[in-house]
């Protein structure tokens, strides 16, 4: 599992292994996940006070993580050099995040970082995946971003066979080489961004071609962007198999949360201190919390980042999960930034998108917003025998519930790809509101 010549490396990897097994076996017991935190944190102080930004920080000369003030992220953002800690000649992963919330941020990763982040995710994912080896297909790009060589990494460690072929890659692949590739490959697991797949799914349905492709398809993990649980409705039902959002995190601290067999998201904390803010307050990431979350990685090791503010609103469930784990799960509501006033009512993402896609007639939308007036613009599926006015008294008809009115519902064939293309080529609040000026 990734072939590191780095003794360090090594070392790295046997303790990680080690580590997670015996997480495992005891059900990630509460007691045994915060004896980890406390040991990583422990280790994680020395690598922050090599940091420029923590040098002099309040808190970390005593260790003292109450003391230690939030990060906000447009601050990493600003001058990521000054998180580094110097000396980095053993840096053996470079990526920058996809600046889906400002600009880009240069990450790089040492053998740990990688090892670390690949190994947390994998006791959760083998739930999704089963234990057998399956062939996977990973439509996700890793030019900067990491994503696709995450999946990948986590696909080496649990024994399944990966295949890279992203279908924007241009030059290299498109959707015509792409439905070749699973006619011969026949993938059993498609990991891919919800856009994506949304798009090529129209695009077999169009050719006749989609029962062909899915044939031995069995699991979906949507990663990349904002999954909802209509759209996994829509895309189970396409594609007849287990639909998942596989996982939630960032580039910059790596994933903070991964499904289990149930779809359900649970949160890291033997890779992650997390703590909910709300206003001035900041409290521990337990059942029954809510707030902007707030995340300490234990497990950077080229970049150390003491309560960065992710920005993110996250509920922790009070219910446990019913797969057994003690581990909390958690509901991501998006970040605070993305939202858009319509009519006087402000709303984000995950509530347009939410009512948008519980009619599976409909795979895509853009907001027109031309002041006054709003107009929401919808595109029907391919295989939709419908008129386009039913699909829009039924979607006025689904947001006058919510309080939302639209001065116009639009029904297109088809829209710009990039409003749902995702995988690093849209962010929800550039491509799917066009304001006019």
């Amino acid at each position: 599992m990734m072939l590191f010549n780095d003794p360090a490396a090594g070392a790295a990897f046997a303790e990680a292994h080690g580590r997670l097994e015996a997480l495992e076996a005891a059900g990630f017991a509460p007691e045994l996940v915060r004896e980890v935190q406390r040991e990583k944190l422990a280790l994680l102080w020395d690598r922050a006070a090599e940091a420029p930004y923590y040098r002099d920080a309040p808190g970390v000369a005593a260790r003292d993580l109450d003391a230690v003030e939030p990060t906000a992220k447009d601050r990493l953002k600003a001058g990521p050099t000054d998180f580094e800690r110097p000396g980095l000649e053993r840096v053996v992963k470079y990526y920058e995040s996809s600046g889906s919330s400002g600009i880009p941020t240069p990450t790089p990763r040492l053998a740990e970082d990688v090892i670390h982040n690949v190994v947390g995710v994998a006791p959760l994912w083998r739930r999704a995946l089963g234990a057998d080896p399956r062939r996977v297909a990973v439509l996700l790009p890793s030019d900067i971003v990491p994503v696709a060589d995450f999946v990948a990494g986590v696909c080496e460690y649990l024994g399944h066979a990966a295949l890279r072929c992203y279908p924007f890659t241009t030059g290299m692949c498109d959707f015509d080489r792409l439905e070749r590739l699973f006619a011969g490959y026949r993938p059993e697991v498609v990991f891919a961004a919800p856009g994506v797949l949304t798009q090529w799914t129209r695009v077999l349905k169009s050719r006749g071609a989609l029962a062909d492709a899915r044939a031995r398809v069995r699991t979906v993990m949507l990663l990349g962007e904002v999954s909802l649980p209509a759209q996994r409705a829509k895309l189970a039902a396409d594609w007849q198999a287990d639909v998942f959002d596989a996982s939630y995190g960032s580039t910059e601290t790596g994933t903070i949360a991964a499904t289990c067999e149930r779809d359900r998201l649970h949160l890291l904390p033997h890779g992650h201190i997390l703590e909910l803010r709300d206003g001035d307050k900041l409290v521990p990431a337990e059942p029954g919390a809510t707030g902007e979350l707030v995340d300490t990685p234990l497990n950077n090791f080229a970049r150390p980042l003491l309560r960065l503010a992710t920005g993110d609103v996250a509920d922790i469930a009070a219910e446990p999960c019913p797969c057994g784990l003690a581990l909390p799960t958690v509901h991501i509501h998006g970040r605070r930034s993305d939202r858009v006033e319509i009519g006087g009512t402000v709303v984000d993402e995950r509530l347009i998108g939410s009512i948008v896609y519980q009619d599976h007639r409909v795979t895509g939308y853009l907001i027109q917003v031309q002041e006054p007036a709003v107009r929401l613009v919808l595109e029907r599926d391919v295989d939709v025998e419908e008129s386009d006015d039913l699909l829009a008294a039924d979607a006025r008809e689904r947001f006058a519930g919510t309080g939302i009115h639209w001065d116009d519902v639009l029904v297109v064939s088809q829209l710009p790809a990039v409003t749902k293309a995702g995988g690093s080529q849209k962010n929800w609040k550039r491509t799917n509101v066009m304001v006019a000026r």
